[in-house]
């Protein structure tokens, strides 16, 4: 922008200036909803990148070649791809076995299910026609139908990121970038060197919860007889990684096995256990403690959660806290007119902290 353009936009008012800049915020974020398709697999990617670069750089420093170093970077991050692609199919395809297993198991249980409702008022087609549309027998089959699907999904997100294998490979120049743009930029570099920091540590605090989770929900299912707790334990320690409702996806197989293998009062059991052990360790400790940790508000964190799934789909679940955090670190913290938006996104610790420091 020239500098008398300036001078024309800073002649406006002020609610013209913020009528523009929430228009401007409008378009894009319809664009960037339109463009999901792209963007989500381009932002996983550079995420991906993000958190494994380290790897490259502890390369390098062992006097590893550039080339070789590079190739484990690569490695590296299609390893984490096919990791937790191989383990959601690897449980559906395990789930969809018990199930057709527990066929008779089911029948018995849904017999008693319609008895409890019948008791509960309920007339016998309504009960029926509600135990009748709980169909375990067709659930199997329903799984094995989605593995192709699954498979294909896996083919697709490996396609992208195969397309964005030159990104893992500029990465490798990354610090050169960063200090040719803290020279003509300083805050600019400074808020993105910044955000890198703030998501490796954002998925190191919410890796270690998931961990605790995992570990803590497989001793809970093995104690209880759930055949393979140890998988359901490392899928709920994956699922950790989707913010607020990502432990309800996790929670739904041991739930299902609970009730056939035991009864609805085992699988009541199981729910309530997951809801407390995850709304304590993957929810609200971690709230606080990641808030503080990338300075970033609760309140935001949980907004984010559902503004970024609206607008790249579900891996926007995911990406929800990094892009707020890019967002964040664009618009707010390499402005230093913008510490007003700052102020509304940044932790409260960071708060107190700016309130308690000594003016200059």
């Amino acid at each position: 922008m020239s500098e008398s353009s300036a001078r024309a936009w800073s002649g406006l008012p002020r609610g013209v200036l913020v009528l523009s800049a929430a228009a401007a915020a409008v378009i894009v974020t319809i664009g960037a909803r339109q463009l999901g398709w792209l963007l989500a697999p381009m932002l996983l990617a550079m995420v991906l990148v993000i958190l494994v670069h380290p790897v490259h750089a502890a390369l390098l420093q062992r006097r590893v070649p550039w080339l070789l170093a590079t190739t484990g970077l690569l490695l590296a991050v299609f390893g984490i791809v096919a990791a937790v692609l191989g383990l959601i199919v690897f449980a559906m395809a395990r789930l969809a076995t018990l199930l057709s297993g527990y066929v008779a198991q089911w029948r018995e249980t849904s017999d008693g299910l319609a008895d409890w409702l019948e008791s509960l008022g309920i007339g016998p087609e309504q009960a029926g026609a509600l135990v009748g549309s709980l169909d375990v027998a067709g659930l199997a089959p329903w799984l094995t139908s989605q593995l192709p699907s699954a498979l294909g999904l896996a083919s697709s997100v490996v396609f992208f990121v195969s397309l964005l294998i030159f990104m893992t490979i500029e990465s490798t120049h990354a610090g050169l970038r960063f200090r040719r743009l803290g020279l003509d930029h300083p805050r600019v570099g400074e808020s993105l060197r910044t955000f890198v920091s703030h998501t490796r540590r954002f998925y190191g605090v919410v890796g270690a919860f998931a961990v605790l989770v995992g570990v803590l929900d497989t001793i809970f299912l093995a104690i209880i007889g759930i055949p393979l707790a140890w998988l359901w334990g490392v899928l709920a320690a994956v699922c950790n990684f989707i913010p607020y409702v990502g432990f309800v996806i996790g929670m739904v197989p041991p739930a299902l096995l609970a009730l056939l293998v035991g009864d609805w009062k085992l699988m009541l059991l199981v729910i309530v256990v997951y809801f407390v052990l995850n709304s304590l360790i993957t929810t609200l400790l971690p709230a606080k403690i990641v808030g503080d940790a990338v300075s970033l508000s609760m309140a935001v964190g949980v907004i984010s959660v559902g503004f970024w799934t609206w607008v790249l789909g579900p891996l926007g679940a995911i990406l929800a806290v990094p892009m707020t955090l890019l967002v964040k670190a664009l618009l707010a913290d390499s402005d230093p007119q913008a510490r007003w938006l700052q102020n509304l996104l940044t932790s409260g610790r960071d708060l107190r902290e700016d309130v308690a420091a000594p003016a200059p």
